[in-house]
């Protein structure tokens, strides 16, 4: 199977197995010292002890920079003052937290102040990243992709999915601690299937996360510059993780604009099948009028449809109340 069809069924299946409360994403920078260095396939996050005050604050992404402010739920604070980065990024931070709701504005002689209107809640606990290698026999950077993970050990465990059958070959050319799972995405859905649609073969060793961590950036002959992480910067970046996670889910993708392209609902979720293809297909790579089986049509199902799908699957709430504000409490505050 194509690793786009399998990444779907794959998250499909997550979603079903973990829980309402679990968020599962895909196709997430998990770098830190190189931006977009290193992309996982899946996360999974976990929920923590305040997982529902997450939900009624906002349904997007949180700006890194507007959560670490010191704009807090008391007093009103002038913007520009409560920021310790560039004020162009800072700005951008504050409109955006403005726009999902996650600040409330004063005007005071032309000037923004801001507020916090809920505290932000303790609402993730574990990470689990997934990379997926369909074809084992393909595998690309595999064991430098996994050895990153480990070394930096961003994520609370890291999982390798495959489709292919698993040797002890293939086990030892894996870090040990990276856990490894046979995923049987025709099982998925299917009640009249043999077997659970993950075979667990090999459970994961929990990474040090609250530790530093050591990120390779380039590679050369007989050397690897590499990047020391502080347990501080890989706090802050397990949360804008789970942030993005959160906001962006793994329903991501479109459906062709194509008479051909049809809605496949056999893995539990509604996913872009085209039958001239006989696959699951991306419509931004797969498809197009250069396409030999393209027919002028229009998207069965749109972007609304799909965050309604995962809110009535998951915890996830689109577009909530927000928290209740007690009007004039930041006067004793």
């Amino acid at each position: 199977m194509r690793e786009f069809a399998f990444e779907l069924r794959l998250c499909a299946a997550l979603e079903r197995r973990l829980g309402s409360d679990t968020v599962v994403a895909r196709q997430l920078g998990a770098s830190v010292a190189n931006p977009g260095g290193r992309i996982v396939d899946v996360l999974c996050v976990h929920p923590g002890p305040e997982f529902a005050a997450r939900t009624a604050l906002t349904d997007a992404a949180i700006p890194a920079a507007a959560i670490e402010s010191r704009v807090g739920t008391g007093r009103a604070r002038f913007w520009k003052d409560a920021f310790d980065c560039h004020p162009r990024t800072a700005r951008r931070a504050t409109d955006r937290a403005l726009e999902i709701g996650f600040f409330e504005r004063e005007r005071r002689g032309g000037r923004d102040y801001v507020r916090q209107r809920a505290r932000y809640p303790d609402w993730f606990g574990r990470l689990v990243a997934i990379e997926n290698k369909p074809d084992l026999a393909r595998p690309g950077d595999l064991e430098g992709q996994l050895r990153t993970d480990v070394s930096l050990a961003l994520a609370d465990e890291v999982i390798l999915a495959t489709e292919s059958y698993v040797t002890g070959a293939h086990l030892n050319r894996i870090p040990e601690v990276v856990g490894v799972w046979r995923f049987h995405p025709e099982r998925v859905g299917d009640a009249s299937a043999d077997g659970d649609p993950i075979e667990v073969i090999r459970e994961p060793t929990p990474l040090p996360v609250e530790r530093p961590g050591t990120e390779p950036l380039e590679s050369y002959p007989g050397r690897t510059d590499v990047a020391f992480v502080s347990s501080e910067r890989k706090a802050r970046a397990r949360r804008r993780l789970a942030e993005r996670a959160y906001g962006k889910g793994w329903r991501t993708y479109a459906f062709p604009a194509c008479a051909v392209c049809e809605t496949d609902a056999s893995s539990g979720a509604t996913l872009p099948h085209c039958p001239w293809a006989g696959s699951v297909v991306d419509a931004g790579s797969d498809c197009g009028t250069d396409c030999a089986g393209y027919e002028p049509g229009e998207e069965r199902v749109s972007a609304a449809d799909l965050e309604s799908e995962r809110e009535a699957r998951t915890g996830w709430v689109r577009d909530p109340a927000g928290p209740s504000v007690q009007s004039g409490l930041d006067r004793f505050l």
